[in-house]
């Protein structure tokens, strides 16, 4: 069933593609050189500019979709290292040595060490004076100072072997987290400007169909 032509009607072949597909839909039985009338012609313009901007506010909408879909969805690389569960991990001697390299680090065993020497001198000086068990040089006490350093050394450094490795863990964390926050950002930014884009050829597309519309009522008013 073909439109009822108007007063001024105008080939379909010289109408914007786009808008010319719209009436095409409406009108099957149309040909290129087929007449359309000037109101069909506007009322198919205000169908596509409405469509038009109605898609990009669905754009929109579906990005912010997409965004809080990232967030939920995407797998979070900046976990917390779980202490806990990396000592769980770790053998009774690795477990030990951090406890020993933390009690060797702490005023509780400076201390405790220190009253210790001062009681084992006093008890050799004053207390047993002639029955010492270990008299000045206190021979003894070097010797039980000596292996203790000799003993804690290698601890510490197997402690701190073990933070050491720590330490690589959370740098490589922190890494995943930094590219991973790169990498959003630069898609976030590609996403931006492909809207931007967007937006600005479909803003310029309606502009040209106002102009286009407004030289048809200009036309119309001078032939009046």
């Amino acid at each position: 069933m073909s439109p009822s032509p108007s007063s001024k009607p105008v080939p379909l072949q010289s109408v914007r593609p786009t808008i010319a597909d719209l009436i095409r839909k409406q009108y099957p039985d149309l040909t290129e050189s087929s007449l359309v009338s000037r109101e069909i012609i506007n009322t198919a313009r205000l169908e596509y500019v409405t469509t038009l901007l109605s898609g990009q506010l669905g754009e929109l909408t579906a990005l912010d979709e997409e965004v809080i879909k990232s967030l939920h969805d995407h797998e979070i690389v900046s976990e917390a290292p779980d202490e806990a569960t990396e000592d769980r991990n770790d053998s009774f001697g690795e477990r030990l040595s951090d406890k020993i390299a933390a009690f060797g680090g702490s005023w509780t065993f400076i201390l405790s060490f220190a009253t210790f020497m001062a009681v084992w001198i006093i008890l050799n000086v004053v207390f047993l004076t002639n029955k010492s068990f270990d008299p000045f040089p206190f021979i003894l006490l070097n010797l039980i100072l000596s292996c203790l350093a000799a003993m804690q050394a290698p601890i510490i450094m197997m402690s701190q072997n073990r933070q050491e490795t720590r330490d690589r863990r959370r740098a490589e964390s922190d890494y995943k987290v930094n590219l991973k926050a790169e990498l959003e950002i630069r898609h976030l930014h590609e996403k931006v400007d492909y809207l931007l884009h967007q937006q600005a050829t479909r803003l310029m597309e309606v502009q040209q169909i106002q102009l286009e519309a407004m030289q048809d009522s200009a036309e119309v008013r001078t032939k009046n």
